[in-house]
C-alpha cells in the first residue's frame, strides 16, 4: 500500500516568512510566487463550511477547538473532518490528538500574514 505524501505547508504560513511573505496589496503587484501562495489560502477559505470552520476555531476560547466543539456546522461529521482535513493541508489549521478527540488551532501566524495581506498600506 502507498501512502499520498501531504502537501507542505505554505512558506506564507510559517512563522518566519509570515512577517516577509507578502505585502498589503495596496502597496505593489504580488509576485506570481506570492500570489500562487495566497491564492492556495484563499482557495481553501473560498468554501462556505471551510471558512466557517476556520472562523468557528480562531474565534474559540483560548484559541483552540476540540472537534466536538465544532461540528455542528449544517453538514455530516465525515465532511467536517474531510474540511477541517483540507485546512490542515495548506497550513491554516494544526491539530493534536488528545485521547479520543482532535483539537485545532489557527497557527499564530495565519491570521497576522491575513491581516497585513489584506490591510491598507500606511500613507508616506
Amino acid at each position: 500500500m502507498t501512502s499520498k505524501a501531504l502537501p507542505l505547508p505554505l512558506p506564507l504560513l510559517e512563522p518566519e516568512a509570515a512577517a516577509a511573505c507578502c505585502p498589503p496589496l495596496s502597496e505593489r503587484p504580488l509576485t506570481a510566487e506570492e500570489a500562487e501562495r495566497t491564492a492556495v489560502m484563499f482557495k481553501a477559505l473560498g468554501d462556505p463550511v471551510r471558512l466557517r470552520l476556520f472562523s468557528l476555531v480562531a474565534s474559540h476560547e483560548g484559541g483552540e477547538a476540540c472537534v466536538c466543539d465544532i461540528s455542528d456546522v449544517g453538514v455530516s461529521q465525515p465532511t467536517v473532518s474531510h474540511h477541517l482535513k483540507k485546512l490542515r493541508e495548506v497550513g491554516l489549521l494544526s491539530s493534536e490528538r488528545r485521547g479520543t478527540w482532535v483539537y485545532y488551532r489557527v497557527e499564530p501566524a495565519v491570521l497576522a500574514a491575513m491581516g497585513r495581506l489584506l490591510t491598507r498600506a500606511a500613507s508616506a
